[in-house]
Parts: structure tokens; C-alpha cells; sequence
């Protein structure tokens, strides 16, 4: 058997036995390999130790409790963890937000069942999070639009990191675009903007996020977002070099194997975006991730 196939049986191992006791001890046991050798390859391969692994997966499973009601005391017990401050600590460092906050944005049905060998082959650079599901007010962006002729890009989602290949490093979009429009809060969003009737033609917006009362300089294009309910994905951390195939990794991800199994289906009267703050940049740290919203409605 590979060993791609031995961490395979490890992760639905652990989907298998997410509320029992599991050790780096029993997993290597599992698969024949001692407990150093097995917690190296395993980080090799899925970027996590394989308790952390274990840590995030029952933290993901424990999301659909949280739509259910349960007390957050209960499910931390359930799920083998000694405290109620332990389970919210372990919860807002994983999440980003306290699961008292966080249940109002969980999904609505369990995380699949991950393939190693999908994963691999999509290059993410990692697993992919259960999303958070967040309904956003409307907001205002500005940029500029660059265009060109493609065939089948219809929305964002069919050219992911289409800025990185096509957007001269010379351009210097970014720091112009915070020169000219000064936002207050940093990010960076890329949008999509032809429609589907335009079937060679692609508009791609890279924005920042507008304050009213900016005057709107020449060449800059001031565009609204209507109020929408998104699935926001994180890619898993990496390196700089694979950053870019990270996200293509990770929106055939959501695409060919979230999606379909989810309770939910895209919302197509809204646009999908890529969003880019200071966790992306690369001269700060090691490893980078940015987010994907992808706008969802429940399926009928």
C-alpha cells in the first residue's frame, strides 16, 4: 500500500472515531509506522501534526452542533475537550472568531470526507477548512479593469489568480490603487465583471474597498456589491511559490467537491471574488493564504 493510501486510511480513521480519545500512538499503530516517523510524513503531507489535524477536524464537526443548539459546554465534552475555555480558545484560533459569534455563520451540513489523492492532484497545499458562512451588507469597491480575450470565463471562479499571471509587476496596480483612494481598511479584491452572454470577452476588477466622500480619480472604476450570503473559504497556508496553485487548487476544491455535497448552490444574481489582505503577504510571513467568497443560497 503507498503511503498515500496509509494516510488516507489515517484520515478516515480519525472522520470514523471524531468524539473518542485519539493519539499519535494509535495512528501510527494503525498503519504500521512508529510515532516519529509517522507524525513527520503525516505534516509532510497534510501541513498539519497530526494532532492538530485531529484538533481542527473535531472542531469542524462540532460546527453542525453548534446550528443545532447545543451548549457549547456539551459539545466541548463531546468532542474531548476539559474545559469550556479550552474548546473556545482552541475554536477562535482555528476559526477566527469565538463560537458563541460563530454559530450564526456555520454551515449546514457535515464536512466531507476528504481525499488525499484529489487534494494532491489539485495542488491546494493542504486541507481545505469548512467554510464560514457569512451574510454580508452591501459595500463599495473602486479599481481598475483590465481586459482581454478568453473563452468560458464567466465569472471569477473560472480564471482563479487571473491577476497574478496577467498584471505586469511593472503596474503596481496595489500601491497605486492606496495612493489614489487611500481606504481605510486594507484588502484587495478581485471580481469578475463580464457576463455570461460575453463569451470571449473577459473584465477583471482589481479593487480596494472605497469610503464615501473619495472622489473618484480618472481611469478608476467605483463599483457596488449588493448584500449577499457567501461560503468564505480559506486556502490552506503555503509558501509563495505555491500560492497561485494553491487557489486554483482550492477553487476546484470547492467547486468539484464541496459544493456538490453541501446543502447549498451558487447564487448566481451575485459575484463571486477573491479577497487578499496582509495575510498574503509574503515579506511578512512564511507561509500565505487568502480567502475566497463564493455566494451561496440554500438548494430548493
Amino acid at each position: 500500500m503507498t503511503q498515500l493510501l496509509l494516510l488516507q486510511k489515517v484520515i478516515d480513521y480519525i472522520d470514523d472515531h471524531i468524539k473518542e480519545d485519539i493519539s499519535t500512538d494509535t495512528l501510527s499503530k494503525l498503519i504500521g509506522y512508529s510515532p516519529f516517523h509517522f507524525s513527520r510524513i503525516f505534516h509532510q503531507t497534510i501541513g498539519y501534526t497530526p494532532m492538530d489535524y485531529v484538533q481542527k477536524r473535531k472542531l469542524q464537526y462540532a460546527l453542525v452542533d453548534l446550528v443545532k443548539g447545543k451548549r457549547i459546554i456539551d459539545i466541548a465534552y463531546e468532542y474531548g475537550f476539559e474545559t469550556h475555555a479550552g474548546f473556545t480558545k482552541s475554536f477562535k484560533r482555528c476559526f477566527g472568531s469565538p463560537p458563541s459569534l460563530y454559530k450564526m455563520h456555520c454551515p449546514i451540513s457535515l464536512p466531507q470526507r476528504l481525499c488525499l489523492e484529489s487534494l494532491l492532484q489539485k495542488k491546494t497545499g493542504g486541507i481545505v477548512l469548512q467554510p464560514k458562512i457569512l451574510s454580508m451588507p452591501s459595500f463599495t469597491v473602486a479599481g481598475k479593469t483590465f481586459e482581454t480575450r478568453l473563452q468560458n470565463i464567466a465569472y471569477t471562479r473560472d480564471a482563479p489568480a487571473f491577476w497574478d499571471q496577467r498584471i505586469s509587476s511593472e503596474e503596481s496596480i496595489e500601491t497605486t490603487l492606496y495612493h489614489l483612494l487611500s481606504p481605510k481598511k486594507h484588502g484587495e479584491y478581485c471580481f469578475n465583471l463580464s457576463g455570461p452572454e460575453l463569451e470571449d470577452h473577459f473584465t477583471y476588477l482589481f479593487a480596494v474597498n472605497f469610503d464615501e466622500g473619495t472622489t473618484i480619480p480618472e481611469g478608476i472604476l467605483k463599483f457596488h456589491v449588493k448584500a449577499s450570503t457567501y461560503a468564505v473559504f480559506k486556502t490552506p497556508m503555503v509558501p509563495k511559490e505555491q500560492f497561485v496553485s494553491s487557489i486554483k487548487g482550492t477553487w476546484q476544491y470547492i467547486l468539484e467537491a464541496w459544493l456538490p455535497d453541501s446543502h447549498y448552490e451558487v447564487d448566481e444574481d451575485s459575484y463571486d471574488f477573491e479577497y487578499y489582505d496582509e495575510h498574503c503577504h509574503d515579506w511578512e510571513y512564511d507561509k500565505i493564504y487568502m480567502e475566497i467568497y463564493l455566494p451561496v443560497k440554500e438548494k430548493q
